[in-house]
């Protein structure tokens, strides 16, 4: 379970990060970094892109409660992997890390804390934090492991 280790290093990194942007930025008010990027303070009460974010307060819990039960059953697919599947267990650990960390900022905070903001012009894209960007990342890996590399390995 070696792969633990990166999951581990996913929650520090997102951790780090949101609670240096906590201390630097001020809610709503933007850091230009690049013309289609910034770092902007966020909070977040839903899922993806505010998902259920207005609700009273049950979605805090109920994200808690799926991202919980979501990592268990990733961790017991990562332990039951064969050392040929690499790209499977990276992508599992960053999905881990991110579900993880952004629990992490639930239990303890109510929402999630978001600061990465990219966009175009006057289009944006919701913010997102470190841990976003694993599960993303993650993803990512699993989908082109799935749909390139395994036609190579039959």
């Amino acid at each position: 379970m070696h792969w633990l280790s990166l999951s581990a290093l996913v929650i520090l990194i997102d951790q780090v990060t949101k609670q240096f942007a906590e201390a630097v930025l001020t809610l709503y008010e933007p850091v230009y970094v690049l013309p289609f990027f910034d770092f902007t303070l966020l909070y977040n009460k839903g899922a993806a892109f505010s998902f259920l974010s207005n609700q009273g307060g049950w979605q805090r819990w109920f994200f808690i409660v799926m991202a919980i039960g979501v990592t268990l059953v990733l961790i017991a697919w990562l332990w039951r992997l064969t050392r040929q599947e690499k790209w499977t267990a990276v992508a599992l650990s960053l999905i881990i890390g991110g579900a993880i960390g952004n629990v992490i900022d639930r239990i303890l905070f109510g929402q999630v804390i978001d600061f990465i903001h990219l966009h175009y012009q006057e289009h944006y894209w919701p913010a997102f934090n470190i841990a976003d960007s694993a599960i993303t990342i993650g993803v990512a890996i699993m989908l082109f492991d799935a749909l390139i590399l395994s036609k190579k390995r039959v």
